[in-house]
């Protein structure tokens, strides 16, 4: 066997190759080898036998809200990556709004690195954002290693963020692309929502109707002609419109550089489930009907649609209301996002292969971690160990975040996280941490 410290054994580990029994050798933090499941160990390894429970590289969720500095008691570095370890996640990207101050600058992303240092059970990155007065700051960003830039299309939802118009996008984008980084953009069209029904409380229905689909439909056509000017590289946010399939599948074949994800919201919760006032299910854009959600998992399984992320964003539980017009739009699913992915998808046919590719690999290549997202010799040695099969009921109660509030709540899930690992160091087993042992990561030049 190839130098190892370490020898993880499964009857089922999920490399790029597809799932067989392995045994995965660690040194120093990294894979230095997939051998057959009875190689022998070598003297000075410790072996740990999995039995049938299933070896995934860790996930990789490159869209989540942390909220710290500055609105920590919505959700903070040491609760969010705490849950993330917690669901199997090993490295995570921080969004850069509903902190106080927002990544908008060098000397923002710099307190933002100072309250994450001491507090991450994972690895963290974080992205930049782009703003109507901040092109300036975009280059500098980059050089100082955020992995893109956030815009919104439409208003944030907080003051410090607000959104670009179609010049500024313009402005914003050639910049980016003058440098070759990635925009990450929220796309629902202002005039759409500004046009849309807007009747406020308690009627799911009501708030439905106020974010329609042909907002994010017209963004993303918006978004597809600027990237086409300037030959940039675009990425869609949280996309809900099926609507907007087969304009994303052209511009694809095209050669438009657009990539896009969708969340597990969208993927496993629909808007005939969602009860009158029960505020823990908004989000933005919303979840859509359950044709709609078909449609996006045919997009997954045919390559339109590439990643699956959380959009993890909590708040406080007196924000979620029960008018839907004023509750902080939200869902809180970090900890949950492989159980509740997993559990649709092997409803649907889909195997663990392609839950690690979309939560996996896929996200780990969209911002350019090539040490992460798959179980191969020369990647950093991030798992999570699975039993697949076993059910859990959520208990708001018993999650890592801080606040407990969660669309999932009272949900029988598939998919146990026995536990995950960090460089060749188990970070939880069995609701049991270690001290926290992340790094704050940046964009590889």
């Amino acid at each position: 066997m190839s130098e190892a410290e370490l020898v993880l054994r499964s009857t089922r580990v999920i490399t790029p190759d597809g799932s067989r029994p392995a045994a995965v050798a660690v040194a120093d933090g990294r894979i230095t080898a997939v051998l057959p499941y009875d190689a022998a160990v070598p003297s000075g390894a410790r072996l740990e036998d999995l039995g049938d429970d299933v070896l995934l590289p860790g996930l990789v969720d490159t869209h989540v809200h942390v909220n710290d500095p500055g609105r920590t008691h919505w959700e903070g570095f040491w609760t969010a990556t705490r849950a993330a370890a917690a669901g199997g996640i090993t490295t995570l990207v921080d969004m850069p709004l509903n902190s106080l101050p927002p990544t908008t600058t060098v000397d923002h992303l710099r307190t933002k690195r100072e309250v994450a240092a001491d507090k991450a059970h994972v690895d963290v990155g974080f992205w930049g954002g782009a703003l109507p007065d901040n092109v300036k700051d975009l280059r500098p960003l980059h050089d100082s290693g955020v992995f893109g830039f956030k815009a919104f299309l439409s208003p944030s939802g907080v003051d410090e963020f607000p959104h670009l118009d179609q010049d500024g996008l313009a402005r914003s984008l050639a910049e980016i692309a003058g440098f070759g980084g990635l925009l990450i953009v929220h796309a629902e069209d202002p005039h759409h929502l500004d046009a849309a029904p807007r009747q406020g409380g308690p009627r799911y229905a009501d708030f439905l109707a106020s974010r329609p689909r042909d907002a994010e439909d017209t963004a993303i056509a918006a978004l597809v002609a600027q990237a086409r000017r300037f030959d940039a590289r675009v990425h869609v946010l949280h996309l809900s419109s099926s609507d907007a399939l087969p304009l994303i599948a052209e511009a694809k074949r095209e050669g438009v550089r657009i990539t896009v994800e969708t969340c597990p919201h969208y993927l496993t919760l629909t808007a005939e489930e969602v009860p009158d006032g029960a505020s823990e299910f908004k989000c933005c854009p919303p979840i859509r009907e359950s044709a709609n959600q078909d449609f996006l998992w045919q997009a997954l399984a045919d390559g339109t649609i590439d990643c699956v992320v959380t959009d993890h964003s909590p708040s406080t539980a007196d924000l979620k209301t029960d008018d839907f017009a004023t509750a902080w739009g939200g869902i809180s699913g970090l900890q949950l996002s492989l159980a509740a992915v997993w559990t649709e998808a092997r409803g649907r046919g889909h195997g663990l292969e392609d839950v690690v590719r979309w939560m996996s690999t896929r996200t780990a290549a969209l911002v350019g971690l090539d040490r992460k997202g798959a179980i191969e010799p020369g990647r950093d040695a991030d798992f999570a160990v699975l039993a697949p099969d076993e059910t859990f009921t959520v208990d708001p109660a018993a999650l890592q975040h801080r606040n407990h509030v969660t669309a999932y709540a009272g949900k029988t899930l598939y998919g146990v996280v026995r536990s995950t690992w960090l460089r060749g160091r188990r970070i939880v087993a069995d609701g049991e941490f270690t001290a926290p042992k992340g790094q704050l990561l940046t964009r590889i030049p």
